[in-house]
Parts: C-alpha cells; sequence; structure tokens
C-alpha cells in the first residue's frame, strides 16, 4: 500500500526512527541516568526518587538476582503490583540484568495466575504483599524458585514507610494472611550492585507480555529489546513533533504499568527524556487522583475513555490549573466524541487518540498532536510502520473499503512464546500481523476502526477474550452452556454479557453465577448481564454462534 499518510504528517516528523539507536532498554536507563542524575524520576504517595537514587537500587536488585540467585541471561522474571516506586524498580533492575520481564495483574486469580507463571517459566516474583494469598495457592505448580515480597509502603522514607505499612496490614487490614515465604524488597535494595554488569542485544527478548490473542488462551507476545527501543523511539518522535520538546517534563501514570500503553509511552519513553513519572497507584479513587494531580504542573496525561469521563464528573477536577498540559493522549479503547469534546471545553487540551496493541509494543498509529479538535480516527501510522488493509484472502482492498487492518515494522512482535501455531496465525512469513481489527484509510491516510474480526470484548481499556469467560463460566456443574459476547456500556465502553443454559433441575441465579465468576475471573472479566436460555444458536458443527447472540 502507498504511504499517503506521509503527506499528512506534520513538519519535522520524520519517515522514519533508527530502531538500532539504542541496543537494549538497559542502555537508554543508564544513559537517562548518567544524564539526568540529579532530576526526579518518579513520584507516588508523596515520595520522590531521583534518577541517581533509582540507578543505586536498580543496580542493587541486578546484583541480587544475578549475583546471589545465579539467574541467567533470558530467564524470566514476572512483577505483580500496581503503580508503586518498587514497580520501576524492579522493572530495570530485571532489564539491567538482562532478564526477561513478565508483567502480572495483581488482581488476577489463582486460575489466571498459575497459568502465566507456569507457561512463562518465571523463576522469581516481585509480588505486593496483599497479593500473596493468590500466589501461596499456585506456587506449587510452577517454576517460582524465589519469591520477593513488599508492602505499599517499602519505597518511602522513613517513618512514613512504617506508619504506611502498620496502616494497610493492621489497621485497614488489606493484607491478608498468608504463607509465602521470601525475602523482603528492603533486603534486596540492600544487595551489593551487579558485579558484571550484561549488555543485552538488540534481539534478546525483554518482555513476555500475555495476551489473550485471537483465541482466549493468554499467550506471552515475544517483545525484544530492539521492538520496545523501536517503540520508544516512535512514541517520543510522535510526541515531540510540533510541540516544544518532551525533556524533562511531568507526566502522570494512572494506567497501570504492567499495561502495554502505560509500559511503554509512560515509563519507558518518558525515561529517554529525562521526565518525572507520577505514578497514581490507585486510580479508581478520583477524589485522591485529583488531588495528586493538583500538586504538579502536569505536562502529560495517558490515559482510556472511562479514566477522562470519570475526571470529567468530579467537580474538583474542574479546578484544576490546565495551562501546563500539553499532550493528552487516550489508548486501549476508543475515545468516545462526547467525551473529548467535553474534555477540551474543560481543559482546553484536545484529547489525541492512537491505537496499539500487546503484539506491536504497543503503538502503531496515533493521531498528531497539534490537531485542533478530536478527530474520530485512530490518526496515522508511526513512522518506520507500514499498514495495509487486507481482505479475506489476504489480498489488497480498494481506497476507502473496509479491511482487515495488517502492520508491519520494527515494534512487531517475534511471536507468541513457545506457540508456533499460533504464531503462523497472525504472523506471515514477510513480517506482516494480522491485528483482527477491520479499518478504512482516508485520502489522508487517517485510519478508523470500523469492526474487530475477532470476538473479543474491551471493558475500559482491558481485553476480554469470550472463550476464557466461556470457559471459566462453563466449569460450574450446574451450567450446561455458555456463550460471551460484549454489548455497548456507557461507563466502561463494552461489558461482558453471557447466556446461560443451565442443566435440568438446577435453580442456579445470576447472583450465584456472578459470584462464581468472580472466584474465577479478574473483576473486569466477570460478567454484568447474565441472560438465561433454552438452548444457544449453533452451527452445524456445534459451536455457538456469537453474532446471531450478538444480534438477538
Amino acid at each position: 500500500m502507498e504511504k499517503i499518510w506521509l503527506k499528512s504528517y506534520p513538519p519535522g516528523l520524520s519517515e522514519e526512527i533508527d530502531a538500532d539507536l539504542y541496543p537494549s532498554i538497559a542502555a537508554i536507563w543508564r544513559e537517562a541516568c548518567a544524564k539526568y542524575a540529579d532530576r526526579p524520576a518518579y513520584s507516588n504517595m508523596g515520595a520522590t526518587l531521583t534518577y541517581r537514587e533509582m540507578d543505586a537500587m536498580t543496580a542493587s536488585v541486578a546484583g541480587y538476582l544475578r549475583d546471589e540467585l545465579k539467574l541467567e541471561q533470558g530467564d524470566r522474571v514476572a512483577i505483580m503490583m500496581p503503580n508503586l516506586l518498587q514497580y520501576p524498580i524492579a522493572l530495570f533492575g530485571a532489564l539491567r540484568g538482562g532478564l526477561t520481564v513478565v508483567n502480572v495483574n495483581p488482581l488476577y486469580t489463582p486460575r489466571e495466575l498459575r497459568h502465566q507463571l507456569s507457561d512463562s517459566g518465571a523463576k522469581v516474583i516481585f509480588i505486593l504483599e496483599n497479593f500473596a494469598t493468590t500466589l501461596e495457592k499456585v506456587i506449587d505448580e510452577t517454576a517460582v524458585k524465589q519469591v520477593v515480597l513488599t508492602g505499599i509502603g517499602d519505597c518511602l522514607p522513613v517513618p512514613k514507610r512504617w506508619l504506611v505499612n502498620f496502616v494497610v496490614r493492621y489497621v485497614k487490614k488489606m493484607v491478608p494472611a498468608h504463607g509465602v515465604s521470601g525475602v523482603n524488597m528492603r533486603r534486596v535494595l540492600d544487595a551489593a550492585p551487579m558485579s558484571n554488569e550484561p549488555d543485552p542485544g538488540p534481539q534478546d527478548v525483554a518482555f513476555l507480555q500475555y495476551t489473550g490473542g485471537t483465541t482466549g488462551v493468554a499467550k506471552g507476545a515475544v517483545l525484544t529489546n530492539r521492538n520496545i527501543v523501536a517503540n520508544v523511539q516512535q512514541t517520543v518522535a510522535c510526541l515531540e513533533q510540533a510541540k516544544s520538546s518532551m525533556d524533562g517534563s511531568i507526566i502522570v501514570t494512572p494506567l497501570p504499568l504492567y499495561h502495554v500503553l502505560a509500559l511503554t509511552a509512560n515509563c519507558l519513553a518518558f525515561v529517554q527524556v529525562g521526565a518525572l513519572n507520577v505514578l497514581i497507584t490507585n486510580p479508581r479513587d478520583i477524589p485522591a487522583f485529583v488531588k495528586e494531580m493538583a500538586k504538579w504542573k502536569v505536562s502529560v496525561l495517558t490515559g482510556v475513555n472511562t479514566l477522562f469521563n470519570a475526571l470529567l464528573n468530579d467537580p474538583e477536577f474542574r479546578k484544576l490549573d490546565f495551562s501546563s498540559l500539553r499532550i493528552v493522549v487516550g489508548g486501549g479503547m476508543a475515545v468516545q466524541s462526547s467525551v473529548a469534546k467535553e474534555w477540551k471545553e474543560v481543559t482546553g487540551t484536545v484529547l489525541i487518540e492512537g491505537y496499539g496493541l500487546t503484539e506491536t509494543s504497543p503503538v502503531v498509529c496515533v493521531n498528531p498532536v497539534d490537531i485542533e479538535d478530536y478527530t474520530g480516527s485512530i490518526g496515522l501510522p508511526v513512522p518506520s510502520t507500514e499498514v495495509s488493509l487486507r481482505d479475506a484472502d489476504g489480498n489488497e482492498v480498494a481506497m476507502g473499503e473496509p479491511g482487515e487492518l495488517w502492520v508491519r515494522g520494527p515494534q512487531v512482535m517475534q511471536g507468541y512464546w513457545q506457540r508456533p501455531e499460533a504464531t503462523a496465525e497472525v504472523l506471515t512469513e514477510d513480517g506482516w500481523l494480522k491485528t483482527g481489527d477491520i479499518a478504512v484509510i482516508d485520502d489522508k491516510g487517517y485510519v478508523r476502526i470500523v469492526d474487530r474480526k475477532k470476538d473479543m470484548i474491551i471493558v475500559s481499556g482491558f481485553n476480554v477474550y469470550p472463550n476464557e469467560v466461556e470457559d471459566a463460566i462453563a466449569a460450574h456443574e450446574e451450567i450446561l452452556e455458555v456463550g460471551c459476547i460484549g454489548v455497548p456500556d456507557q461507563k466502561t465502553g463494552e461489558a461482558v454479557k453471557i447466556f446461560v443454559v443451565l442443566k435440568p433441575g438446577s435453580t442456579l441465579s445470576k447472583e450465584a453465577i456472578q459470584a462464581y465468576a468472580r472466584e474465577q475471573l479478574t473483576a473486569y472479566k466477570v460478567p454484568r448481564q447474565i441472560e438465561f436460555r433454552d438452548e444457544l444458536p449453533k452451527s452445524n458443527v456445534g459451536k455457538i454462534l456469537r453474532r446471531e447472540l450478538r444480534e438477538a
């Protein structure tokens, strides 16, 4: 496909980026720590660490993992915690040690956690103690040999550290009793720096970033250092076009760092420009979130539609000083035009929508940052990225016609971890990734998503795969069949709805099914709507026809 989008690039945005500018993420981190040593790097819960302090802490983590635990290059290290200072410390420590990071949603159920740890073969896990009970139930079925436990306040200065941990453990009682043995994060931070720090290369695997892919079985997208470095350069190039430099800016990070958008766009890209990252541990607490924003001259904010909508509905948010706010990016799910319109009225800034996938590290398209209004499109392909629209036979469709969006570029994953068949389904031999999204491209090169080829449901920016929900619910002894679809939801974009056929004689209630689902699935995957049926529509081979359920 002709790169018609290039003619819409703003002045100064290059057609290509240098995917080999840095050999690894560790190299970006080391340079940032040297270049911006005395600048603030991360702030959370009233505590701020400089790049110099973070450099020392991450060197100790690397030393603990490689010198004490004797992990070898490429071994997997899992991180299971919300946005706390401990997160980037563990992250960059592992990457400095040449290890592969496995990001884990801390709200996973035991079933979900077991699969991810077993599939990845992670040998070490950094985990917030609040979630240790989940780990306790499955650790014996995994390859995990060492657990690093951390309390919420572990990276705060004394005496605040002691006070926060005491309140969380004994006053709010947010840490259930558990039998997981491990070392404390403070012990790891006291370790000697790594003796011989390796130089991870471009093709070394930096992340196994788990996604449901096309089938619903969680698979690890293999993202190399080069994949991530390339996407960081693409992100920085797009954010800096037609704007003053992002150097030294303040970015607020409410999206969890285990989500690939926040990982690359917030955590990694803004390290390269020496920014301060303000981590929001619980973005659902909107009043506390707004109070935190009020403390800073915020330059950049990333989020999802549901978050922007929640902020707009908070009276105190509307009183904030938005004079320093330059860039606001919405991703993970479609930004609603009504939210975008109100956002501009309240803040004076345009909501810039983008698009990406776990399999693309994740950014594929983004609107120019100098647009004057919300476009309703996902924008233009980022530098060094090709897109193509294909029909069911893989042939390119005519201009203006809808087709499946295919993507090729240095940010495209190597494949799914130890799943060659699943990889072959989405990656062509010449490097194209089939996204499963149906799109159109206008004559200026702007891309719009019009439908999804897959049955995937997006709830507040998180992927939910009907297969997984169906498998989990169908395991109930009183349920005969279950079909799962996504339905429109004003608050979360989409919500999970299931259609249930009970076994003869069952009197199972909707409330009982939801209670069971909460034991098996993370909260955003739990069905919001349940409809009982006598039978479900099926194909001639017995496959449940979700399309007919959607049309019913």
